[in-house]
């Protein structure tokens, strides 16, 4: 598996580490349309199992963690509850425009709108600072990393590379829960 991995390719490396050092960083921002403030698939070097790999990492806030966990919690709700559940796919019409939800897709809506504030309110699911590592993606080593904080920056990414490959790097383990803000809900 490794060996047929080309983010561990001496030469890859190198090429990574020249468009580093022409951007002044010790890292490489993925040009992924998902990248946010809060969301940022990244790469850097660093050491696997004694070798050298470019890491594919993706970084996000503990909140926007929380808010996918609480999610995937109502839709299981949903699930329990409606027997002819189906996730709820937006449509467009030629025009561009939404298509309005059936009947039951709004009413599956209206149940996870209203399972979310309730798991928010009894707070039920937490989530803390992690780091979990996959080595059986096709490039590189994936990195998946929740950070407790309130936007996902440069700096906290150069800040996580360098703890990360000097193996200093400290998690907090404190457990959290958010609640959605009210203008996040108009």
């Amino acid at each position: 598996m490794l060996s047929s991995n080309k983010a561990f390719d001496p030469k890859v490396i190198s090429e990574y580490r020249d468009k580093m050092k022409k951007l002044n960083q010790n890292f490489l921002i993925s040009d992924s349309e998902d990248n946010s403030d809060e969301y940022c698939n990244f790469f850097f070097v660093g050491m696997y199992e004694g070798k050298e790999v470019v890491y594919d990492a993706v970084m996000y806030t503990l909140r926007l963690h929380h808010l996918s966990e609480v999610y995937e919690v109502a839709e299981h709700k949903a699930a329990r509850h409606f027997p002819e559940f189906k996730k709820i796919k937006y449509r467009e019409d030629e025009n561009g425009d939404l298509v309005a939800l059936d009947d039951l897709e709004e009413e599956i809506g209206l149940f996870i709108a209203e399972a979310i504030m309730e798991i928010e309110e009894e707070e039920e699911v937490k989530v803390k600072e992690h780091v979990e590592l996959d080595p059986n993606i096709d490039f590189g080593i994936g990195l998946d990393i929740g950070l407790n904080r309130d936007t996902i920056d440069k700096k906290t990414i150069s800040d996580f590379v360098k703890r990360f490959n000097e193996d200093s790097l400290e998690l907090d383990e404190t457990l959290y829960s958010f609640q959605t803000q009210d203008e996040e809900l108009a």
